[in-house]
């Protein structure tokens, strides 16, 4: 969306299921937050229950009621590109269609994560008075580098308006409680070596070939399945993007690989970057984006009552997710959202109906 078109302006008592419609249709990958930012801005300043703070493109609305305790709802505005593949539903704006008796819709974001920020909204709009004060947080650049986060910059520009006793981040898991998550860092090691025509190739040293002990060691890597406090969470060390050389007839000089862990959280960032460096023992990490685990949390009250509310068993949190931020300032957190993770980011993205309306119903009963 560019700066002359109107405003967009979001209905929060629609159904939360058009809610979510309404919401892909308004284009917002990484960066451009802005139009949609606004639109809840709006939207939320509306209410009279709720003082409304923003920065940036993130906002953060709060109930003030003086219950003896605060629960947190957060989710991103932003979603990953739209796809590329001509055809694709996974797009802007939605495509509702009715599949095997259920209602579904489909677009860019629809599983991760307007399905969510929609029961968010709606929430907002419905719990004038809730049984706890709530803040509902809506945070940009998530699914770019960590550094950016909105939520990041906010609990280091405020992190007053997020204190809580216990937070919920609407990331999509099939509306299955899912505790902690694991860490997740990436790093890049490089390898040296001279330049020479091939023609000549013995003159020269081939760096891209010193590449080859590297991936060996990664195919050989057994990844583990580590329990923390019930949940068990895998593991994995994997070669995400791999470069070198620079032109058809040059023995290359240089060579990269880029490298992903997912750590479970039964060690701290700094473990973990440590068991990295005695796998790859010899080689420099060049460390680029390092994102802490964090444990279930489900010992505590909060945790014990919301999952109690849902009724399913607890099951970990593969990917990592912001919960980890939370963690670290002390608030235990869960994901528990609408739609199935596996569908996040992909063409055909999409969401039903009744799960994002099931995923308010549980919310609205343990709140109300």
């Amino acid at each position: 969306m560019d700066s002359t078109t109107s405003p967009v302006a979001l209905d929060l008592s629609l159904d939360p299921a058009d809610l979510t419609a309404a919401l892909v249709d308004v284009e917002s990958v990484s960066d451009h937050e802005g139009p949609l930012a606004d639109a809840v801005e709006t939207a939320l300043r509306q209410l009279p229950h709720l003082d409304v703070h923003r920065d940036g493109d993130s906002i953060v609305a709060r109930t003030n009621l003086g219950h003896d305790e605060r629960v947190v709802l957060a989710g991103h505005l932003d979603t990953v590109p739209l796809p590329t593949v001509e055809g694709s539903l996974g797009t802007v704006p939605s495509v509702r269609r009715r599949e095997s008796g259920r209602d579904v819709i489909y677009g860019r974001g629809t599983t991760d994560m307007k399905g969510g920020v929609a029961v968010q909204l709606a929430l907002a709009h419905a719990l004038a008075e809730p049984n706890r004060d709530i803040t509902f947080v809506f945070y940009d650049h998530e699914e770019v580098a960590s550094d950016a986060s909105g939520l990041g910059r906010l609990m280091r520009n405020s992190p007053e308006l997020l204190e809580a006793d216990f937070a919920v981040l609407l990331e999509p898991t099939n509306g299955t409680v899912e505790g902690g998550c694991n860490g997740t860092m990436r790093f890049r090691i490089t390898t040296t070596g001279k330049a020479a025509h091939s023609g000549r190739a013995w003159i020269g040293e081939n760096a891209v070939h010193k590449q080859a002990d590297v991936l060996a060691r990664l195919s050989a890597y057994e990844p583990r399945t580590i329990t923390v406090e019930g949940l068990d969470y895998r593991e994995g060390l994997n070669a995400i993007r791999i470069g070198g050389g620079v032109a058809g007839n040059v023995i290359p000089d240089n060579a990269w690989v880029d490298i992903n862990y997912r750590f479970a959280p039964d060690k701290t960032l700094q473990q973990a970057q440590e068991h990295v460096r005695e796998v790859f023992d010899g080689y420099d990490l060049d460390f680029q984006d390092l994102s802490p685990a964090a444990r279930p949390g489900l010992d505590r009250p909060a945790a014990a009552q919301f999952v109690a509310a849902v009724g399913q068993e607890p099951m970990p949190k593969y990917g990592w997710t912001d919960v980890a931020r939370f963690s670290e300032a002390g608030v235990p957190a869960v994901n528990f959202g609408p739609g199935d993770a596996l569908l996040a980011h992909t063409d055909d993205e999409h969401v039903f109906d009744d799960a994002v309306r099931e995923c308010y119903r549980a919310l609205a009963q343990w709140l109300s």
